[in-house]
């Protein structure tokens, strides 16, 4: 009878155990199967329209492609309305919103007037270095000789016996000549920035890099698509110079000291591979 009464009680037992293993498993497959469900599409939608727009989309034009880059939409502030403006800008700096009245002007006027916006800034200083490299470029070759026999210096020794443009600043440096120099740019970059307070207040409509200095009258009487050929020409001009001022002073860095500038490389046969 024990026999037959342990076989019965396993008996009402082991459906028990099939039904709570059953229920186990089918949980389990329910839960994996949860974690590669998609998300709620309402979860998703709230989370992109938290989302703030990108700075890009105001930084270009997307409909128009860079005249100068083909494969790069156009700068949004690029649009052509400046003489020279060919769209190139491959780090897009000119579409970088900021008021760089700051930079000349005491904090407290900021909020007067509409300020210098970026590109009005970036075209004041192109023309700035453009003009500053023409004249160092001439500056450089004509002390070292290159449009004459006779180099063209200043009168005296210690400027004479300079050996070249190149080694011609620590040698004015320690003369004294170059801080004299200094105060005297610093002097007139003080007294042209006022202008440009005039226009971050409001008070000029000025053009940037526009000093009214023509001493040769070389505007006047001139249409208003001569003028900007005339513009277009300077720009274009100051852009060359930027870059060959710089050739000059890396070729003289490099040993060419003289002109026209040639590094001394030693004779192919002289080096040992």
């Amino acid at each position: 009878q024990g026999e037959t009464k342990a076989d019965h009680n396993n008996s009402k037992l082991l459906p028990k155990l099939a039904t709570m293993m059953n229920a186990a498993v089918l949980s389990l497959l329910v839960g994996s199967a949860a974690a590669f469900a998609p998300a709620q599409q309402g979860v998703s939608t709230t989370s992109l329209d938290a989302m703030p727009d990108r700075m890009w989309d105001k930084m270009v034009d997307k409909t128009e492609r860079s005249k100068a880059m083909p494969f790069l939409p156009r700068p949004i502030n690029l649009d052509g309305s400046y003489v020279g403006d060919v769209g190139f800008d491959p780090f897009y700096l000119s579409s970088i919103p900021k008021n760089f009245a700051g930079f000349i002007q005491p904090p407290s006027w900021e909020d007067q007037g509409e300020g210098l916006p970026t590109l009005y800034w970036m075209r004041e200083a192109e023309l700035k270095h453009g003009r500053v490299t023409m004249l160092a470029w001439a500056g450089w070759l004509a002390t070292d000789g290159a449009f004459g026999p006779v180099p063209f210096r200043f009168p005296g020794a210690v400027y004479h016996d300079v050996p070249s443009s190149y080694e011609a600043h620590d040698i004015m440096v320690a003369q004294g000549s170059l801080g004299f120099m200094l105060f005297a740019v610093g002097f007139i970059e003080f007294c042209t920035s006022a202008v440009l307070v005039e226009v971050a207040k409001g008070e000029s409509d000025r053009e940037a890099g526009d000093f009214k200095l023509d001493p040769l009258q070389f505007l006047k009487g001139k249409s208003k698509e001569e003028v900007d050929n005339m513009k277009l020409m300077e720009l274009q001009n100051g852009r060359t110079a930027m870059l060959a001022f710089s050739g000059v002073v890396t070729q003289a860095a490099l040993g060419g000291t003289e002109f026209p500038y040639l590094v001394p490389y030693p004779n192919v046969a002289d080096i040992t591979w």
